[in-house]
Formats: C-alpha cells, structure tokens, sequence
C-alpha cells in the first residue's frame, strides 16, 4: 500500500506514519474518510484482565480513527472469548467461564479511557460487547442466516487455517466457527451504528475479509477491511516480549516505571518507528530524533519513553519513572521506587527443616530468582553464567556467590538486581 497516494486525512496519516499493511477497497475507503465520517471497529477478547503492548498498535488505531474526525467503536469479545479465536495458534485456548470473562471485561476497560474521547458525539467512541447479540443466536438459525454465506473451501484457504493444519495440530469445529462469528459481528455493527470498517492485525485479514463480503453480499453495503503489518523490532523479536514476561498495560499487573523501562530499552533502529506508531509526537520532532547519533540516541529513547507513558499512565508518572530510572541508571543510586520483591531470608519452615535452621547467607541464584527476573533457579544460573546479572552493582560470575545481611544496600534495605546493562532493576528486600 505504499504506493497508492491517498487523499483523506486518516489514510494519508495511517500511511504515513506506518499503520497500513492491506486495505480492501483503499479508493472506496479514502474517499468515504475523505466526505464524512467513517465509523470503525476493532475486536478485543476477554482472554486476561488486562490488554498488553501487543495490543496497543490496535488501541492507537482507534484513537487515529477519531484524530481524525471519524467515529471508533471497541468492541469487547465477550461472546467470541468463549470460543477462541484460532489464527495462527498451535492449540486450542483455554474456555473461559463467563464470570472470568466478565472480570477481564472490567479489567480491560479503563485503559481505552486513556487513548479514546467516549461519549455520545457523532465522532465519540463507544464500547460494546459482542455477547449482547452471539449469545441470542440459535444454533439453526445461525447456521441457516449466515452459514450459506461461508464455504469451506474457501474457510481452509486463509492461512491463520492452513498454519494450524499443515502442522498437523487439531482444528476443532469450534473454533472454525470463530470466522464466522466475527464476520457476523461486522454485520451486526453495520446494521446497528453504520460501521463500515474493521480493522486489525495482520493475522486478521482472512476474518476480517469475511465480514467485508458477507456485508457487501447479504445487504449490498460498503465495507471495508484495513491491517496493519505484523510487529517485530529491529533484531526479530516479538513485540512486547521482555525476560520479565509481557508487558501489560494495566498499572496493577505492570508497574508505570516497568512500562516507562521497557520503552528506553527500545533497540537504536526502532525509535523512530515507534516514536510514529505508539506516540502522537509530530513529524517534525521525530525527525529530529532520529537524527540523534551514538550515545545521544539515549535521549531519543527516554522521549519515546516519556510519550508512551504520559499517553497511558499520565505525565506524573512518566516523569517519576524516568527520575527513578536516571538515579538507578546513571547516577547508581538505589531509590524506594524502584519495583520491589520481598523475600524470606531465613528461608521456609521446609528449607529450614532441610537445612538443620534458618539461612544466613543466600546465593546470587536465589535473588535473582526471588527479584522475579528469573523463572527458576536453573535459568538463574544461566543468565549468571553468560555475565549479564548485576547485585549491588557488581557484575555477577558465580552462580554460587553467597550474600549475607551485611551486604544489604543500606539506603534502601535491599539488594539491587539488575538483569543487562540496560534492563531491568528490582529490589529484593530482605524479610
């Protein structure tokens, strides 16, 4: 789509800040967004109670559709949650029963307050949940309605299918009806608020082209369906993936600092390019930005750092993270803000048993295991072995090194962990 010379405000931005991997209709689209308001929706299931970074290209989606003068729905997957959605999935997803679903729907909620104007303007966003119309569907009825609409021929083409069978992993019939339920969501939200565009991520394109014919076949309405390109960094990895585990949005499963952390740690060739998905910095500075050389792309990184997490956690905590991190970082001091871990010194009443009473002295292994940086005691010792694990600002090479109480970093009661130079710091406090 990089090509194609668009004249509406959204598709131009969409364009030009790198959203757009395949439109359907890009002429019909552009000029719908170009003579009025377009209504568009994206899909989120109920899966956690909290969406994470992976997320969150989707989220500014939404809030690029409303910048620019256009009307977003969020749609919550309460219906489509109890199927799960396979694409490009070697198993099947947990159900869930539909008290957890409605506990992650309340979860879930808040943080699009944070990136969307809701209310009952002709461009405020609104939210609603897909349960309120799959759930009243009869099996026979639904069948009879839409299922004439779907060929399986055409079902086993889409590769999100083909992935999950040419590597020889179940399919069940349940979730193969997943892509009709959510074509049968475009329809309904077509009907309901005069939605014409879905979007999503790339992964979606094949449900996301159902719903577009089963609109333009069943009722003879425009829609259109719009993707964005699959996300990795710079070196390939996934984005969103850090050693800590994923990165969520919400403040109670991930701290502001972690979050404002995982932003500054950003590898050099992605600053740019995140500075344009995830910030609403202009052009103009992110230029200037990018054009930052050596140790000075630094600060590049704490500005992307500072946007992101205003955007989300508000400007306060932006700027306390960033104050904590340049003390522990730059300045090597210890601060009670820093994330912190509680561990039992003396050890549990088992290992004492085991160990003819309580500990005086504890591995470097244990906390790194206790500071959470580290799953286990083996992956510990890994992460130790390869030189990348400092306590108290010494850089670890035994596994083995015993601590004891007298080595507590006295500012703050606590041992400092750092896992790599640049990443994270936990306080593993004593008790």
């Amino acid at each position: 789509m990089t090509d194609h010379v668009f004249k509406s405000d959204f598709l131009r931005t969409m364009q030009a800040r790198g959203y757009i991997h395949q439109v359907t209709h890009p002429a019909e689209l552009d000029a719908a967004a170009a003579s009025g308001v377009v209504t568009g929706y994206i899909g989120f299931d109920a899966t956690a109670p909290s969406l994470h970074v992976g997320h969150l290209i989707q989220i500014m989606l939404l809030r690029r559709l409303q910048q620019a003068g256009h009307k977003p729905i969020v749609l919550m997957g309460g219906g489509t949650t109890k199927v799960g959605d396979p694409s490009f999935k070697d198993t099947q997803r947990p159900l869930l029963t539909d008290e957890r679903i409605a506990e992650n729907i309340a979860g879930i909620r808040g943080v699009f307050e944070k990136f969307l104007t809701f209310g009952d303007g002709p461009t405020d966003a609104i939210m609603l949940d897909n349960d309120e119309w799959l759930s009243k569907l009869g099996y026979l009825e639904f069948l009879r309605e839409y299922g004439t609409h779907f060929t399986v021929n055409r079902m086993l083409s889409f590769d999100s299918v083909k992935l999950r069978l040419e590597r020889e992993q179940p399919l069940t019939f349940l979730e193969f009806n997943y892509m009709l339920m959510q074509a049968t969501d475009f329809l309904e939200l077509n009907r309901r608020a005069k939605c014409v565009l879905q979007m999503g991520g790339s992964d979606q394109w094949g449900n996301i082209v159902n719903g577009v014919e089963l609109i333009r076949r069943v009722d003879q309405k425009p829609a259109f369906g719009l993707t964005t390109p699959l996300l990795s960094t710079a070196s390939g990895q996934k984005m969103g993936k850090t050693v800590g585990g994923a990165v969520w949005l919400n403040a109670d499963q991930l701290s502001p600092y972690d979050y404002w952390q995982y932003w500054r740690n950003t590898e050099d060739g992605d600053v740019g390019r995140f500075m344009r998905l995830f910030t609403d910095l202009s052009d103009d500075e992110i230029a200037g930005w990018e054009s930052l050389e050596g140790a000075e792309i630094n600060e590049a990184k704490k500005a992307l750092a500072d946007a992101a997490t205003t955007m989300l956690h508000g400007a306060e905590a932006a700027l306390k993270a960033r104050s904590t991190s340049e003390e522990a970082f730059e300045r090597g001091h210890a601060t009670t803000d820093l994330p912190t871990q509680e561990f039992v010194w003396a050890g549990t009443p088992e290992e004492q048993e085991r160990n003819g009473g309580p500990f005086q002295k504890r591995q470097a292994e244990a906390l790194l295991k206790a500071s959470e940086l580290s799953p286990s005691i083996g992956q510990a010792r890994k992460k130790i072995q390869n030189e990348g694990v400092w306590i108290n600002d010494s850089l670890i090479k035994d596994p083995g090194q015993f601590f004891d109480l007298n080595d507590v970093d006295s500012g703050v009661g606590a041992f400092k962990v750092k896992l790599g130079k640049r990443g994270q710091i936990v306080l593993v406090k004593p008790i």
